[in-house]
């Protein structure tokens, strides 16, 4: 279709902007690709073939819509924003496109239908509820773009500055690869900061296998409360977080923790938050899974 296969992507973005009358909302995260050459090179990451269900978030004006649709069975795209959901829906009546399921809803508040792959120029402000959403669904992989810092934060290795919280909770439940680096100068309007693309696979490894939801449950609460306090030691982090470990006695918390008669236990309460690795921030919350029972 020509919007897709314009020479000029950002020529064809601009003219449907304007003739549409659209004043893009900085609040829904709205800023469009125009660089055809990584449009392209977002979707050939995907491996895209006809028995396809692809899920898209924030399809705006079908930049990455469209062009995935050509490959794949079906494409799912949720827009939140009524008046850009009108304007789509406009554009595929007259382009004939009859592969694009469209859903005008919050990606956060909607069940989705079934698909196998994502592709998705995340609204940057829904990146951690969002991914976090995906990771409850069944499906082979997704091509995901996201501010370059938090892609770095997704991504970041255990004693890197760029280790967190969000990488350790991915840890255990998907395989987070980098991609490439879009230049901010790819959009419009320009955000002010550069984007990366990363590739999520759900993890099938036996460690992930071996975590029960109530672990799990258990590690997520432990690591918010660590990475409150990253670059102090994992027994201090771990006292000044204790309202998110459900208790407001600084000292008894702190006798409950002196309490354990435990040298590996010690060693790793004397770490570090940013030097301590998920596996490790498992077994202590595990073993000091008594605190958060206590206070049930």
């Amino acid at each position: 279709m020509e919007f897709q296969n314009s020479n000029s992507l950002s020529k064809k973005t601009k003219e449907i902007i304007n003739n549409f009358n659209i004043h893009l909302n900085k609040n829904f995260g709205q800023h469009y690709l125009i660089d055809k050459n990584k449009r392209d090179q977002i979707i050939n990451f995907a491996n895209l073939n006809k028995n396809d269900v692809v899920l898209e978030i924030g399809p705006g004006i079908g930049t990455l819509t469209f062009e995935i649709a050509e490959q794949v069975k079906k494409v799912i795209a949720i827009e939140k924003d009524p008046k850009i959901f009108h304007i789509l829906q406009q554009l595929i009546n007259e382009n004939n496109v009859s592969n694009i399921e469209l859903i005008n809803n919050d990606a956060l508040d909607v069940d989705f239908p079934h698909f196998n792959k994502i592709i998705s120029n995340l609204p940057y402000q829904i990146s951690s509820p969002i991914t976090f959403k995906f990771l409850e669904y069944d499906f082979d992989s997704a091509i995901l773009m996201y501010q370059k810092e938090f892609a770095n934060r997704m991504t970041g290795i255990t004693g890197s500055k760029e280790y967190s919280r969000l990488s350790a909770m991915l840890h255990f439940k998907c395989d987070v690869e980098f991609l490439t680096d879009v230049s901010k100068e790819s959009f419009f309007p320009k955000p002010k900061i550069d984007s990366s693309v990363v590739k999520l696979s759900p993890s099938l490894s036996e460690d992930f296998q071996a975590i029960s939801k109530e672990d799990y449950e258990v590690y997520s609460i432990f690591t918010k409360a660590l990475f409150q306090h990253k670059n102090k030691k994992s027994k201090n982090a771990l006292i000044d977080s204790r309202h998110v470990l459900g208790h407001n006695d600084k000292k008894e918390i702190k006798k409950l923790i002196e309490n354990i008669k435990s040298s590996k236990i010690d060693d790793l309460l004397s770490q570090k938050v940013f030097k301590t690795s998920p596996e490790e921030i498992l077994f202590l919350s595990r073993k000091l899974n008594f605190i958060l029972e206590r206070e049930k």
